[in-house]
């Protein structure tokens, strides 16, 4: 699972570029982790409903898998600079 992770980061990037960013003026992912950061997405009258969060999970995850295959890529960099040394 973690091999693939680390070698699938094109695959991630470009999910990330298109599927992460659309639709593309303004990104949806945008506008959702700025109505999550301003605090109105959890009470209020204007909330997030369900499929807000839906749009969160859609558009994040390719993101998230990105980040998480940097930085796994990341430390295998740094584990193998600590080998040859």
């Amino acid at each position: 699972m973690i091999k693939q992770l680390k070698d699938n980061w094109k695959l991630f990037l470009m999910a990330s570029l298109t599927l992460g960013l659309a639709p593309f003026n303004p990104p949806h992912i945008w506008g959702k982790i700025q109505w999550i950061l301003g605090g109105g997405a959890f009470s209020g009258e204007h909330a997030m409903q369900s499929q807000d969060w839906f749009d969160v999970l859609l558009h994040g995850s390719p993101w998230l898998l990105l980040i998480i295959s940097i930085v796994l890529n990341l430390f295998s960099l740094q584990g193998n600079n600590h080998k040859k040394q």
